[in-house]
């Protein structure tokens, strides 16, 4: 029996270039391109339009060299550190935020999360690798968990959508089961530090731990706010012997680095 030919790599990927530039229009005739933010016509699948781009905020430098807290336009020297990380040192390796939260990034996590709009995970996605720091070594990209009730009801987990377009993208390997939920958690909003440390204790857990001893790992969230799950994540992660952790998010609540935004 003669063997079959084993196509090239490279040429598969060309050819599903071509298929699926050769489509583009047909999708784009029954499905108009519209703004996910808005629903204003837009030149293509996927993208935003003028204004809604125009919304969002991009963190600027210089920044912290801890949590990349924008520190405004004055003279900072590199490698300085902001104010609550002198006074508190995060656990930590670095936060990359892909913008600050604002109402149009509100609205592209609503329409990703709660509208199903999976389709927006490379945009957002690419939006966070330009914020990610290239490192010499292959990092971990472990997604933040959802609870299995949570991620039946959702069907599908946001920041394992996001940490697979960073895959992608080159910024890593991705272990979508890096992190597991144990147990249940209320929504955080509205509660104090200490309630929220309390309603996080024991719900994260580490899986794979031979995967994760000594290696550098990108945290994947879609929204930064408090930050008491990333935590709960990071510790979990040192526990288990992780090198390094970055945390990565497309939006990062940080309202007093808005006026310094690009």
């Amino acid at each position: 029996m003669q063997a079959m030919q084993q196509v090239p790599m490279g040429r598969v990927t060309t050819m599903g270039r071509v298929l699926r530039d050769g489509i583009a229009p047909i999708v784009d005739l029954i499905y108009p391109p519209r703004c996910p933010a808005c629903g204003e016509a837009t030149g293509e699948q996927g993208g935003l339009c003028v204004e809604c781009w125009s919304g969002l905020a991009i963190p600027s430098e210089p920044s912290c060299a801890a949590c990349q807290r924008p520190f405004g336009n004055e003279a900072i020297p590199e490698g300085s550190f902001c104010a609550p990380c002198l006074g508190s040192p995060p656990l930590h390796d670095g936060i990359a935020a892909g913008t600050l939260y604002t109402d149009t990034s509100r609205k592209l996590i609503l329409a990703l999360k709660h509208g199903r709009r999976i389709g927006l995970a490379p945009v957002l996605a690419r939006l966070m690798a330009a914020r990610i720091p290239v490192t010499e070594t292959e990092r971990v990209i472990i997604p933040v968990p959802l609870h299995r009730w949570r991620l039946w009801q959702r069907g599908f987990n946001q920041a394992a959508l996001l940490g697979r377009e960073l895959e992608k993208a080159g910024r890593g390997t991705l272990l979508v089961d890096g992190l597991i939920r144990t147990k249940r958690t209320p929504s955080l909003g509205g509660m104090g530090a200490k309630a929220r440390t309390r309603a996080l204790a024991g719900a994260i857990a580490v899986r794979h731990k031979n995967q994760i001893e000594g290696r550098d790992i990108l945290l994947v969230d879609d929204v930064l706010t408090s930050g008491a799950t990333s935590l709960a994540c990071v510790k979990a992660l040192k526990r288990a012997g992780a090198r390094t952790v970055v945390i990565t998010c497309f939006a990062r609540v940080l309202d007093e680095a808005l006026d310094h935004a690009r």
